[in-house]
């Protein structure tokens, strides 16, 4: 069967308003996140704060009332119908330069409260999430795998916070003997599997493509169509190890160029470079003060151009519902009370069922969205790409 999953969601607060992630929207609650998550048409959703103890505490009392309830194969169920996979997202604060993340996935509410207990001892508040932790990735990758759980890089290629981007051009050179004890690797927003297929060491990985969503509209703007038996972690870990015919079939995301970071950006005057990609200074006004794109980044340390192994799935693009020139929130509203879900919305409905709903011209711009018949201006310094009508 086929499942979609997006794997990295953060919580802004709890449901007695502590917060979690502080970058993060405080409407994304557990129990928000959950329903939206329906709304968009996701099977799996993995929330990545859930090693704070105050979440913990939460998704204990949800499953004390029957809320969410824990499945045989690892994960909690909301309404039969979606899974929750735990997980915690780690800041690595030790050995490796730039602060890389880290995301930990774990089978059952004990193992990642078993990590919180044990990672609570190299952070400095573990409430909060992806806080520095004196460990490096080593370290670890080993503490998860004694628990049963599996690791992903985070958004590797992004130029803060991510292996790639700020730490190192190879991921062996700091997982070194431990690099085939992880099975796959996060793309980012501002990558895709052409670009993240030039670089050699890659090439045995499962590409991951999930939305790091900081607010609820952001949920499932990246997400991956998992063809496995059920929906549940060890399915899951089956499909990224690509074990028993489980695996990923398609990865849903955004375009690239929409990505916040995947142009070079002068944080002096603004420009977001379009052209030639090795810059040490700005073509424009002539400050070094840049931050280099995720483009840029890998055309300098890729190893050759494009070549995709025999399993790597196609990459869908696709243009969430609010990005798209005249929706709104009432207009989204409309499209999934009369149509289906977002992602029904985005891939699958055809001209005259969305005409019936919204209209010619917004039908008519969605099915053009779904077929790439449009301009993208390109993003980068933190500043998303455009539509250009």
């Amino acid at each position: 069967m086929i499942y979609n999953a997006d794997l990295h969601v953060h919580i802004g607060s709890t449901i007695d308003g502590s917060p979690i992630k502080i970058t993060a929207s405080k409407q994304l609650t557990i129990l928000n996140i959950l329903e939206e998550s329906l709304k968009k048409g996701l099977d799996i959703v993995g929330i990545i704060d859930s090693a704070s103890p105050k979440v913990i505490n939460e998704i204990n009392f949800h499953i004390d009332n029957g809320t969410l309830v824990p499945i045989k194969g690892g994960g909690l169920k909301y309404k039969n119908k979606l899974t929750l996979i735990l997980g915690s997202e780690i800041e690595i604060g030790k050995d490796e330069k730039g602060s890389p993340h880290l995301l930990a996935y774990f089978k059952t509410i004990e193992d990642i409260n078993q990590f919180s207990i044990i990672i609570k001892k190299s952070i400095k508040n573990i409430n909060l999430s992806s806080q520095r932790c004196r460990l490096n990735s080593i370290e670890v990758l080993k503490i998860v795998s004694m628990l049963g759980g599996f690791v992903i890089p985070a958004h590797i290629f992004t130029p803060f916070k991510s292996y790639y981007g700020s730490s190192s051009n190879r991921l062996i050179n700091i997982f070194k003997d431990s690099y085939e004890k992880f099975w796959g690797v996060e793309l980012g927003l501002s990558s895709d599997t052409n670009m993240a297929d030039t670089i050699a060491e890659l090439k045995e990985k499962t590409f991951l493509s999930n939305s790091d969503a900081h607010s609820i509209a952001k949920i499932a703007r990246e997400f991956n169509a998992f063809e496995i038996e059920d929906s549940n972690f060890d399915e899951i870990l089956l499909a990224i190890k690509r074990l028993n015919g489980r695996k990923i079939i398609k990865n849903y995301g955004l375009n690239p160029m929409l990505g916040k970071y995947h142009r070079t950006f002068c944080t002096e005057c603004g420009l977001i470079l379009q052209g030639v990609t090795e810059i040490e200074k700005c073509p424009q006004c002539g400050s070094k003060k840049i931050i280099i794109g995720v483009k840029d980044r890998i055309d300098k340390i890729k190893d050759y151009d494009t070549i995709h192994p025999t399993f790597r799935p196609p990459y869908i693009y696709q243009i969430p519902l609010e990005y798209i020139p005249g929706i709104g929130k009432k207009t989204i509203q409309k499209l999934l009370n009369e149509v289906g879900s977002e992602i029904y919305v985005m891939h699958q409905a055809d001209f005259n069922e969305l005409k019936s709903a919204v209209g010619e011209k917004i039908a008519r711009n969605i099915i053009d969205v779904r077929e790439g018949k449009f301009i993208i201006s390109s993003g980068g310094g933190g500043i998303y790409g455009k539509i250009k009508q």
